[in-house]
């Protein structure tokens, strides 16, 4: 048998990026008190309910945008939903103070409920791309609160943020245009996943990193900003995706997301398909940075191999397989199939493609696939160019399998 040649001395490792910093993704949402507890009590109470106050009648207008998940929203109690729509109304309008209905202070809700509800307008709407926290003030007569008056924190004026809006609809507009409204939904994450990878790069300096405007506007993110753009495009093209927060296991805080693909509930990790691959000695190769796939739509059992889930909102246990990547693709084994890797090979070859990604279903099988195609050097017997040159990468955590091909 012929001796595997590589273009390296090692096996490839695949660099994933492992996401934000816990200041970075956390400076979404942070909480200004303007009163001290210690002086609210000591506040003059005002004639009237401070939550039946009547606003100014200005001509308003609103950045929210119709046809989104409203994933979050859907997790909360009822009280807990009255101030979310009074929250998302004030931040999609970027109103001033607006003073909160007493009801939900009367069913048990606080001051300290408010942090979890702004977090859930923030995480259903990805259009709130300006919005950077939130302040309010409590109102107490003896130790009971009477009245909280909330008011969001921006980084941009109603007319930035406006022309900003404009430039994301319009470039998003021509992005959905090329993907297709017309796809099935597994088509059209695939789509999303794809592009957004191929039009970003992954810079943890890149500015509002945070939001969208970093991938439409800028091109460059880190995993919030990638996590964001990935459920702003979905939403409108009319699935159902949601933002994940939580930390990978370096500890570092990460954000990815949830989707709805025919009925079932998949993750996906837009950032960490935007991969690259270096030697075992480190230094990065040119020419190999392709997708990886291995986070495109997967089970909770798949991510919970490098992902942590601890956001405010309960995640679903994600099982269904049929609109795995692999699945899809026919690139799913459960046992070497050699009837099966010559298709694949055999397809990628009449595609022009030079890198042909498998995975497995259980330890099992991969270390047998392994054992196969690399030790006994199988993977030449599906290559009819007896000058190719394979180099190849494994993701164990992932169960999968990268070649490359050239040919000299």
């Amino acid at each position: 048998m012929r001796e595997m040649k590589k273009i390296f001395a090692g096996i490839l490792m695949t660099v994933l990026l492992t996401g934000c910093s816990s200041q970075g993704i956390l400076s979404e949402v942070p909480q200004t008190i303007v009163l001290p507890e210690e002086q609210i009590d000591s506040l003059p109470m005002q004639e009237e309910d401070p939550t039946s106050a009547e606003t100014e009648n200005t001509e308003s207008f609103s950045l929210l945008e119709e046809g989104g998940s409203r994933f979050a929203y859907e997790s909360l109690e009822a009280p807990e939903q009255i101030w979310y729509l009074e929250i998302e109304q004030a931040l999609g309008e970027m109103e001033g103070t607006v003073k909160l209905s007493t009801d939900p202070l009367e069913q048990g809700l606080d001051e300290q409920d408010i942090d979890k509800i702004f977090q859930c307008v923030m995480i259903d709407h990805p259009e709130i791309f300006y919005a950077t926290g939130y302040t309010y003030t409590k109102y107490s007569r003896g130790e009971k609160t009477v009245g909280i008056d909330f008011a969001g924190s921006y980084e941009l004026t109603e007319e930035e943020a406006i022309v900003r809006a404009e430039q994301i609809r319009k470039i998003t507009a021509d992005w959905i245009r090329g993907i297709g409204e017309d796809k099935s939904e597994y088509e059209k994450v695939k789509a999303v996943y794809e592009q957004i990878i191929f039009a970003t790069d992954y810079d943890l300096n890149a500015p509002d990193n945070q939001n969208i405007c970093s991938v439409f506007l800028e091109g460059a993110s880190v995993c919030q900003g990638y996590a964001k753009a990935t459920q702003y495009l979905l939403n409108h093209l009319g699935v159902m995706c949601t933002l994940v927060q939580g930390t990978v296991d370096t500890g570092e805080a990460h954000a990815w997301n949830l989707v709805r693909v025919d009925g079932d509930y998949y993750y996906v990790d837009t950032t960490w398909g935007d991969a690259s691959y270096r030697m075992e000695d480190g230094s990065e190769q040119e020419g190999l940075s392709e997708i990886n796939y291995d986070y495109l739509c997967v089970t909770t059992e798949d991510i919970l191999r490098t992902h942590r889930i601890e956001g405010v909102v309960a995640m679903p246990e994600c099982t269904a397989m049929e609109a795995n990547y692999y699945v899809r693709e026919g690139n799913y084994f459960t046992e070497y199939n050699r009837e099966q890797l010559q298709r694949i090979f055999d397809a990628a070859r009449e595609m022009g493609r030079t890198d042909i990604t498998l995975k497995c279903a259980d330890e099992t099988c991969y270390r047998e696939i392994c054992r196969v195609l690399i030790d006994e050097q199988e993977i030449f017997s599906y290559i009819p160019d007896s000058n190719s040159t394979i180099s190849y990468a494994q993701n164990g955590k992932q169960l999968s399998l990268t070649f490359w091909v050239t040919n000299e």
